[in-house]
């Protein structure tokens, strides 16, 4: 059965948190949505992933409740560009991977890679760094239009009218230039943390530079 990527941005953490709860509750499994949030000293709801000593390269914490839904799994993550948000689901294995030198792209690659237009994703990205929240859902064709309603129903912010407003401040599109290379990604289970630092020995990364909290 065909599946599809549904990706929104909304203004807030709120907004999308409601939105990830209601995924979750319409059927769509937890390894099937990601979140990424900026200004992660506001979120409440993170603990503390990056352990101490952990120095420069890879740090990937195991959290508990490997049974509760996607935001308990809520770590932290540097993308260039941006800086520090809050992760969780496939998105942000995939930029945690990419980021420590597994693969490239970034954010924008990331983003294109998983069926958004490099215009949107450019805006998305953007959106992100000004304090936005961005949330994607893998979903088969018997669920997605039913995914689309519920994301949809919490007022993402439109990428034309956003590109417009940014554009007209001279804003050309997502600079990914910056951000340090000290990766930390919260996981719910110690299984899909032991599944990341497998992916990121596979891509090239010396177990040296990968910390398990």
């Amino acid at each position: 059965m065909a599946t599809k990527t549904l990706t929104y941005l909304y203004r807030n953490y709120s907004e999308a948190s409601r939105v990830v709860t209601e995924l979750e509750a319409a059927g769509i499994p937890r390894d099937d949505i990601s979140l990424v949030s900026h200004h992660v000293e506001d979120r409440d709801d993170v603990g503390d992933h990056t352990g101490t000593g952990a120095g420069t390269g890879a740090a990937i914490g195991g959290t508990a409740g490997a049974a509760a839904g996607l935001l308990a799994g809520l770590g932290m993550l540097a993308i260039p560009g941006i800086g520090p948000v809050v992760a969780a689901g496939w998105l942000a294995s995939t930029l945690a991977v990419g980021a420590a030198g597994a693969a490239t792209g970034g954010l924008i690659g990331a983003l294109t890679g998983a069926g958004v237009s490099e215009d949107d994703a450019n805006l998305y990205a953007e959106g992100i760094r000004r304090g936005g929240t961005l949330v994607s859902a893998r979903v088969d064709d018997n669920r997605a239009a039913a995914a689309d309603a519920i994301m949809r129903r919490h007022n993402p912010m439109d990428p034309h009218k956003l590109g417009a407003e940014y554009r007209s401040s001279g804003w050309t599109g997502f600079d990914q230039q910056g951000g340090g290379d000290r990766i930390v990604v919260g996981f719910e289970s110690q299984e899909r943390a032991r599944a990341a630092r497998d992916a990121l020995v596979a891509g090239g990364i010396t177990s040296d530079r990968i910390e398990m909290l």
